[in-house]
């Protein structure tokens, strides 16, 4: 039976590359057509960044919509063709979409991926705080109400409240679920769109993670849920395809916000959050890098870092961006096998 839906997970994987690479130069032909294109800050508000990456100036963004937008055709094709071929066995076989397992993170996956276009049109339409888009406050009261939805569904619908922490056990912790679960939420997604700043590097690394967490799906008996996050990976690899360095289009927020989010929802799942900061250990130590550079600032009147998050420090100094994505993706491949040790350390 393992080996079935073991099947089932590599196919739809398969699957969703091919389609995403299928579809892609149709999505890149119209954001060049209806020029949906990065804005790059300027050199008079971030000099070190505009020196950095002035090339990529006009590079085509939004492009996380051949990720979710692949993810989504998948999830409801398969289930629409379940739903009116009910006596096919393979197309029975190949839906994933169900209420207890996936209706949330690809509701959470659709709905921040749209709030994300918003802000990524307001970026290239040069509306709001100096043409920029949303700012990162604004960013952050969305991330906490779909958070909040999600926390409500967790707790109200589905009745959790148990948190596990590994070596230790599962504890009811109550009411309190609910502001655990708006913390992971919130903290990955901004995680992610910090880490977003490099040719491929959050892709990378959101591919890596959502292996890991797919990984441990699998082994729960969560399969369906391991295959969302199987169509994830291959929607992912089409995209890094064309993201790695140079970059034919940008993930945009339409990509890291909803990609974030998932994550988060994802591994509140699986119940293994906890172990979210070793597997997603890249997201952690960006994060970690622009609060010390906020903090010292504030409290010394001067950087620690040329510029944050650290991947730009470390452009900054002189490392290629290509060495800079490749040794954050072998950090967060090792990472991500870290996580997957002491689950099943944890299991044993």
């Amino acid at each position: 039976m393992l080996e079935f839906y073991a099947v089932k997970v590599f196919t739809i994987t398969t699957l969703s590359f091919l389609v995403a690479l299928f579809w892609m130069p149709f999505l890149l032909r119209m954001l060049k057509k209806y020029k949906i294109s990065k804005r790059i800050r300027d050199e008079e508000s971030a000099p070190i960044f505009f020196k950095l990456h002035k090339k990529k100036q006009g590079t085509p963004t939004m492009g996380g919509i051949l990720i979710w937008g692949t993810v989504l055709f998948l999830s409801l094709l398969f289930f629409y063709l379940n739903k009116i071929f009910s006596g096919v066995e393979i197309f029975k076989n190949l839906n994933f979409l169900t209420q207890k397992q996936t209706f949330l993170p690809l509701g959470a996956l659709v709905a921040s991926a749209i709030v994300g276009i918003f802000d990524d049109l307001f970026n290239v339409k040069k509306i709001g705080p100096n043409g920029g888009g949303l700012r990162m406050r604004h960013r952050l009261f969305i991330y906490t109400f779909i958070a909040i939805i999600g926390a409500w569904w967790f707790y109200y619908k589905l009745g959790w409240s148990t948190l596990h922490v590994p070596f230790l056990g599962s504890f009811d912790i109550g009411i309190w679920y609910i502001p655990i679960f708006i913390f992971v939420i919130v903290a990955t997604s901004h995680s992610v769109n910090l880490t977003d700043g490099l040719d491929g590097l959050a892709g990378g690394i959101l591919l890596s993670s959502f292996a890991s967490y797919g990984a441990i799906a699998f082994v729960q008996g969560r399969f369906e849920l391991a295959t969302f996050c199987g169509a994830i990976i291959g929607s992912l690899l089409a995209f890094l395809w064309f993201n790695i360095s140079p970059a034919k289009f940008f993930m945009g927020d339409t990509g890291a916000m909803s990609l974030g989010i998932t994550l988060g929802i994802v591994a509140m799942l699986t119940n293994y959050a906890l172990l979210l900061p070793i597997i997603g250990l890249i997201f952690v130590i960006e994060t970690c890098s622009v609060l010390l550079q906020w903090g010292y600032k504030k409290i010394m009147k001067k950087k620690l870092f040329i510029s944050s998050p650290i991947h730009h420090h470390l452009e900054a100094i002189g490392w290629a961006e290509a060495t800079i994505v490749m040794r954050f993706w072998v950090i967060s491949g090792v990472s991500s096998v870290i996580g997957l040790i002491l689950f099943f350390l944890d299991k044993t």
